[in-house]
This record gives C-alpha cells, structure tokens and sequence, in this order.
C-alpha cells in the first residue's frame, strides 16, 4: 500500500468574514473529494480569514498513480480563481 499525503496552503485575498472563507474552502473541498476521491480536511490557520491549510491523502498500489493524483490534485487548486496556492508540500511512503 502506497500513500500519500500533501499539505497546501492557501492565501484568499477579499474575504471579510469566516463564513465567506469557509464557504469557498468547503467548494474546494467537495470538488477536489468529488474528481480525485481523495481524503481532504482543513488542519490549520482555522481562525483566519486569509489564510488556510488543507491536509490531502491518497492511497493507492502504484507509487505513480498517487504522485499523479497529488500532482493532479495541486494543478487543479492552482487553475482556481477564488485563492492563491502558496506553498505545497508532498510525501509518499509505502506501508
């Protein structure tokens, strides 16, 4: 079993109010669980209007599919207008 575990940071610029920015980091949730059927959770910086830490993880066989899916995964809250993807950390470990 292969998994994989990334975290993103993501810097939302405009937000007045926790409930604005938590509306959208839900959307990115749902979407991102939805097209990639990966685990996803806010784990940080839940308290800020600005800023938000998802925790992402894949499991998988096959060391490439899940660098794919995370590689996937961080291209596609890239292409999101709603934030800026500003720092995106990665690992893959077998179990």
């Amino acid at each position: 079993m292969i998994v994989g575990v990334m975290t993103a940071s993501l810097h939302l610029q405009g937000i007045f109010s926790l409930k604005e920015k938590r509306s959208i980091v839900k959307s990115v949730i749902g979407r991102l669980q939805s097209r990639f059927n990966a685990s996803i959770s806010e784990v940080d910086h839940n308290d800020s209007k600005e800023l938000a830490v998802l925790g992402i993880s894949v499991v998988g066989n096959d060391t490439r599919f899940v660098e794919s899916q995370l590689e996937s995964v961080a291209a596609f809250m890239r292409r999101d207008g709603r934030f800026y993807l500003c720092n995106v950390e990665r690992e893959t470990f077998g179990v």
